[in-house]
């Protein structure tokens, strides 16, 4: 039997995950443009990395429709149309707003507040200009609020759709201020499931991903209105 090094698998896959999301970073801020092929090379010069963890990072981001590869020259970042947008909201709206009304027929007061601090961490994370930080708790609590609904594999569903609808270029978006409006209805939605208002909360779900599909639209475009290709930011 061969003598396998965890620790080596574990630093490689570590840094590997780290380029991704230093990647998805720079998508999300519209510094990496949709129709835009970019070499591995080029990208692990940014960087600072080897091409290696770039090379299985960019592939990880193909798996998840935000890249595709161009054999012989590198990955171009995929565009999404009005199509796309409009078919990524009708899934979520079918799915997601049905399982808030499970949600507040079904959790508890003490669950749904387990989700107060990622509310608020969404609105001071708008507030402050802070995309990142607002992605990452957009993101905890959407799924932790399915999550209550106790079905595992649905969570799943969600979670690799949301990665495939990026909000591509909402860096720019983000500078007007647009982003608190759609941050406070994570609170006011909260706020309907505690009160066990089940028919509001699937309203201000439903308005709430139609705002989603706004800020997608929008940002697509501020990333291709954008200049040149600039360089992804530093891990």
């Amino acid at each position: 039997m061969p003598h396998l090094k965890p620790q080596v698998i574990s630093v490689q896959t570590h840094l590997r995950d780290q380029v991704a999301n230093a990647l998805r970073a720079n998508l999300i801020a519209g510094e990496l443009r949709p129709g835009v092929i970019y070499s591995v090379p080029t990208l692990a010069a940014e960087l600072e990395v080897s091409a290696t963890p770039v090379r299985e990072a960019m592939l990880d981001l193909a798996r998840e429709g935000l890249v595709k590869a161009v054999r012989n020259k590198g990955f171009r970042v995929s565009e999404m149309t009005d199509r796309d947008l409009d078919e990524f909201t009708e899934i979520r709206t079918l799915i997601e707003v049905p399982t808030v009304a499970h949600v507040a027929a079904t959790a508890s007061t003490e669950q749904l507040e387990t989700l107060r601090p990622l509310a608020q961490r969404i609105v001071e994370a708008a507030r402050e200009h802070d995309v990142l930080r607002y992605l990452e708790a957009d993101h905890r609590f959407h799924l932790e609020l399915l999550g209550l609904a106790g079905n595992q594999h649905l969570v799943e569903v969600v979670s690799d759709l949301r990665k495939r609808s990026r909000l591509f270029g909402l860096g720019s978006l983000n500078e007007t201020g647009r982003l608190v409006a759609s941050a406070e209805e994570h609170v006011e939605l909260l706020d309907l499931l505690v009160a066990g208002r089940a028919e509001e909360a699937e309203q201000c779900m439903t308005r709430h991903l139609a705002h989603v599909r706004t800020l997608w639209a929008d940002g697509r475009g501020a990333a291709r209105g954008s200049g040149g290709p600039a360089g992804p930011a530093r891990l």
